[in-house]
């Protein structure tokens, strides 16, 4: 079976181009030029991968991508953004906004394609020939890796992770106590080298913190080396006292102001 792609962009000659292109490389794609249309098809069809671009009429490519983590039917689906803008700030709301990849237009095709099947390579929804290659569960102290399930448990906690989470924390927790330099991390990880994007690195840390860490801005376990890379300290033994109550109330803390939140803006 062809490998699945939603593509959701406007501009009818980028449709095209990019669209004939993967299909031509044995994809089959499916296309959307407003965002309303991709968030209807992408239910419909629940594809392998979901090429977005940013700027759509009607339903904002950022929005879109948050509509789709929100919905269990369309959370685990890997989102590619297309878009011409390509600023930090841009890059650093696309992937909060729920993307696992970011290329900027103009793009070469190749590329493009490459980075396609780096994430169909870490989807558990890829076919076969394309699945993650982490098949065993990975385990050290308070924290264990489930990859069919694409979850941490973290002090008996499970935690809900992206694709790209879990691939970056797994990439963590089997050199936990060393440092890890972005390069490694990019290569394994995103299975590509990025022109050393190593703001793409720093916010998908940010987000690993703000599920894992009790104070995300005093990161207790994954730490930044400066100049160097990252590095997953794990508590063992003594070190584990208290921090499950610690943990805890920080998880309670974060869902009350996330209730806060969405009834603020009911």
């Amino acid at each position: 079976m062809k490998p699945s792609i939603l593509l959701i962009e406007d501009d009818r000659d980028m449709s095209e181009l990019v669209g004939g292109h993967l299909e031509h490389s044995g994809f089959d794609v499916q296309r959307a030029d407003d965002g309303i249309k991709g968030q209807a098809l992408a239910l419909q069809y629940t594809p392998d991968l979901i090429l977005l671009d940013l700027m759509l009429p009607n339903v904002d490519g950022l929005t879109l991508c948050q509509r789709l983590r929100r919905d269990e039917r369309t959370a685990s689906i890997p989102i590619l953004m297309l878009t011409a803008l390509g600023g930090t700030k841009d890059k650093v709301s696309g992937f909060n906004s729920g993307a696992d990849d970011y290329l900027t237009k103009p793009f070469d095709l190749e590329e493009l394609q490459a980075r396609v099947k780096a994430l169909l390579r870490r989807s558990d929804r890829a076919p076969i020939g394309t699945s993650v290659n982490h098949h065993e569960i990975l385990s050290y102290g308070p924290l264990t890796l489930v990859p069919e399930r694409f979850e941490a448990i973290w002090f008996d906690h499970p935690v809900r992770l992206t694709h790209l989470e879990f691939e970056l924390l797994h990439c963590l927790l089997q050199r936990h106590g060393q440092t890890v330099a972005p390069s490694l991390i990019l290569k394994e990880v995103w299975g590509y080298e990025p022109d050393d994007d190593i703001e793409t690195i720093r916010v998908h840390v940010r987000h690993l913190r703000t599920k894992l860490e009790p104070d995300p801005r005093k990161p207790r376990f994954i730490k930044t080396v400066y100049g160097a890379g990252y590095c997953l300290e794990l508590p063992t033994g003594a070190q584990l006292d208290g921090l499950h109550d610690v943990l805890a109330q920080a998880r309670q803390d974060r869902e009350q102001k996330a209730e806060a939140s969405n009834r603020a803006t009911a």
